[in-house]
């Protein structure tokens, strides 16, 4: 997918870029994978705001997407390659043998017309989802299970692939996207490929009501607050922080301070960490 970049008509448009969506072969979703989003503004059932900067935003339906590919040795056809406003990569409308029609997130390489299947007889094919038993080595996959039948939780994101580094009697070594070499038990599913839209990382957004139309509201800075309302606030004109290091607005490190429970449970399956 190419990207399009403007003139510099404005300010905002000198630096503005976005996706041409060659990929995408139509705007209209399958209205029976749409659910209702609830926007709660980062407030709780308190009507707190527990979470900052959320707010306002593009109204937009929820895509069901089938993170599980449990509907094994049933033949699939791909219909369409759609944009999906709740995440970074495209997703591929599936209709099955029988009828039924999944989402998908659309690995890179997948046209419309492909043939698909999951489970143990499905070929090493990309887009295809097995276990990690099956799978060879050396392989790049996305869309990875961390418990078997819970359903894909690492690389979903646009771009994104982990390797397959090795086997042994009941767990895979994987290589992540971020460098990280972690452990993942051989039952656990993934589909082949990577995740698709692979230019979405240089896309730049250009100016700050693009910003807003994502439901992103603005963010203060500590230094220009009143020294009730942060640990870097007050002083006489531009003040430096006053601290050992910098804070966030309820006085914890905001800098290199590790936030991982010292004693995880899942540390046993991290073999090599990135930091």
């Amino acid at each position: 997918m190419g990207i399009k970049r403007y003139k510099p008509t404005t300010p905002a448009r000198r630096f503005m870029s976005v996706s041409t969506f060659e990929e995408i072969t139509t705007t209209t979703p399958e209205r029976s994978l749409l659910e209702d989003q609830r926007h709660t503004g980062g407030r709780n059932a308190q009507g707190k705001i527990t979470v900052r900067h959320h707010g306002g935003g593009n109204r937009r339906k929820y895509r069901v997407i089938d993170f599980k590919r449990n509907k094994d040795g049933i033949e699939a056809v791909v219909k369409t390659i759609e944009y999906d406003p709740n995440r970074s990569a495209n997703i591929a409308l599936l209709t099955y043998a029988d009828g039924e029609k999944r989402y998908i997130l659309a690995p890179y390489g997948l046209n419309v017309g492909d043939k698909l299947m999951s489970g143990d007889t499905a070929d090493i094919k990309v887009g295809n989802t097995l276990r990690l038993a099956l799978i060879p080595v050396g392989t790049m996959i996305h869309n990875i299970e961390l418990q078997p039948g819970k359903g894909g939780q690492l690389a979903r994101a646009a771009g994104m692939a982990a390797q397959l580094m090795a086997k042994d009697e009941k767990l895979a070594t994987l290589k992540m996207p971020s460098g990280e070499m972690r452990y993942v038990q051989l039952n656990c599913k993934a589909t082949i490929g990577q995740v698709g839209n692979l230019d979405h990382e240089i896309v730049r957004i250009g100016k700050a009501g693009k910003v807003r139309h994502m439901g992103i509201r603005p963010t203060v800075r500590g230094s220009v607050m009143n020294p009730c309302d942060h640990p870097h606030g007050g002083g006489e004109g531009k003040s430096p922080v006053g601290r050992p290091g910098p804070q966030t607005p309820w006085g914890k490190p905001a800098l290199g301070y590790k936030t991982r429970k010292k004693k995880n449970k899942t540390d046993k399956f991290i073999l090599k960490r990135v930091n």
